[in-house]
């Protein structure tokens, strides 16, 4: 490929049919004062009295995609919102790993049972009861959600309702 800058980000030569030249702008600047497009979402310091942990505002998780949880005690969820709306929380700790990563997995189905697969050593767990699929024995635990005024609730493990 030919590609010559004659200064910085303002004409390129590119290797095109015609060999034009194209004007190139240099990326826009962020304004400090503009809202973040979808803030990744953080754990508040507020923590109710029930052993509830408000998480984040509903509109700010993406189907199909985890965020981590801090909850009370230093223990970690693992969010998932589904493309079916659904939610779910299980440990953020992969069992195998030992390492905090399961936000971080692979969400999907087998047999239209909802799943997460650990980025580390790909192990799938259910969302719905925290078992592992395919290595017996291996659980992740499972903590209910609620959502309260537009807010993401997320339980002790073993609550009742452990996803909605």
């Amino acid at each position: 490929m030919n590609t010559r800058t004659t200064s910085p980000s303002t004409t390129a030569v590119l290797d095109s049919p015609d060999r034009s030249p194209v004007s190139v702008s240099p990326a826009p600047v962020p304004d400090a004062a503009a809202p973040a497009r979808r803030p990744a979402c953080h754990p508040s310091t507020h923590r109710d009295a029930g052993g509830w942990t408000p998480a984040c505002a509903m509109h700010r998780l993406l189907p199909g995609r985890g965020v981590a949880v801090l909850l009370r005690g230093g223990r970690q969820a693992a969010l998932f919102l589904l493309t079916d709306g659904s939610l779910h929380a299980v440990g953020n700790i992969d069992p195998s790993a030992g390492a905090a990563v399961m936000s971080r997995g692979i969400v999907g189905d087998r047999g239209g049972e909802a799943t997460v697969a650990s980025p580390l050593l790909k192990e799938v767990y259910s969302l719905t009861d925290g078992r592992c699929l395919n290595v017996p024995g291996l659980t992740l635990p499972v903590h209910p959600v609620r959502v309260e005024d537009g807010v993401i609730h997320v339980g002790p493990a073993g609550a009742d309702s452990p996803g909605i």
